[in-house]
């Protein structure tokens, strides 16, 4: 079948799903309908959210399905009266198994990692939080078990040592979106010969769980090393947060969204959890005599700082003890 004959449902709801959304739009393809999640009332002012693949399906006239619950008759029959070849799956929901079989060519799923490494819903800050050089993105048919299915396509990046999540995430965007476009014309043209991932042998299964606050709590009796991955694995969201403990007995929670680690030996032996700030540059003790120096920082209630502007507001003690994380 040609390509561009295809009829495609779409699955998605963030900023992620869209970049692959719009090549396939722009290429020329037939998105018969996008499916996204539901309106939510939040933030401040309790106004309705809509999600980022929802904005995208309206700015450009695309069929639009918002079903609370993906079981539902009603939107499963409305499903099978689109009569789509291909359904496309791109950060959503796990689709019941009436919905994954329903399309003659089956349904893949564009996944931010390389399969069967990172399994999960956090796969990006899994990688950069375990200090790994490389990720990149897969496409592969759903089966029953979450991320298991047998891989069609796939791409490699390389991580840079100081490289966050959120640029991490900006760049496999992009190239998913390419990856998801030539993912469509390989089953269109009848020729994938997609791979289990038990034939692959390059890497281990692992899972890649969904990130919760405690998860975000920095250890800083831990080697500065890996609260640097910690940081800089949950930037610029969620955040990795600690608490600033100070002589008089007040605490303040702080998220730390930037760190370095010393070219040398810094010198200043530091407890965990200690600070030093010199006029310039703030530094915190971290296992095994190692340092971090701290770079951005936002304070509960502030917006991001510069960690050294943070510390010129800090207050000793009346005996010199200095504010402390923890």
């Amino acid at each position: 079948m040609e390509d561009k004959k295809l009829k495609i449902v779409f699955f998605g709801t963030p900023e992620f799903a869209v970049a692959s959304l719009d090549r396939l739009v722009k290429k020329g393809f037939d998105i018969a309908a996008v499916v996204t999640m539901p309106d939510k009332i939040g933030g401040r002012g309790h106004k309705v959210i809509r999600s980022a693949v929802k904005e995208y399906a309206e700015a450009n006239n695309l069929p639009l399905l918002q079903p609370e619950r993906l079981k539902d008759p009603e939107f499963v029959d409305a499903l099978r009266k689109i009569n789509a070849d291909l359904f496309i799956v791109i950060a959503f929901r796990m689709l019941p198994e009436v919905v994954w079989t329903m399309p003659p060519m089956g349904t893949f799923n564009l996944h931010g990692s390389l399969l069967p490494r990172y399994r999960g819903a956090a796969p990006i800050n899994r990688a950069v939080m375990n200090g790994d050089t490389e990720t990149g993105v897969t496409t592969f048919f759903l089966k029953h078990e979450i991320d298991t299915g047998d891989v069609i396509g796939m791409e490699k990046i390389d991580i840079g040592p100081d490289e966050d999540a959120g640029s991490v995430h900006d760049r496999l965007m992009e190239i998913g979106a390419a990856l998801t476009c030539s993912t469509v014309e390989k089953i269109a043209a009848g020729g994938v010969e997609a791979v289990p991932q038990q034939h692959m042998t390059d890497c281990e299964p692992s899972a890649a769980p969904k990130i919760f606050k405690e998860d975000c709590h920095i250890d800083w009796n831990r080697p500065a090393g890996t609260v640097h991955n910690l940081v800089r694995g949950l930037a610029p969201h969620p955040g990795a947060w600690t608490e600033l403990h100070s002589p008089d007995g007040s605490v303040l929670s702080v998220k730390i969204l930037k760190t370095s680690l010393p070219q040398q030996d810094h010198g200043t032996v530091l407890s965990p959890g200690h600070i030093n700030f010199d006029g310039r540059e703030l530094w915190c003790g971290c296992a095994d005599g190692t340092c971090l120096q701290l770079l951005t920082v936002q304070p509960a209630g502030k917006k991001p700082m510069a960690a050294a502007d943070f510390a010129r507001g800090l207050r000793n003690g009346t005996d010199g003890t200095a504010p402390w994380f923890q």
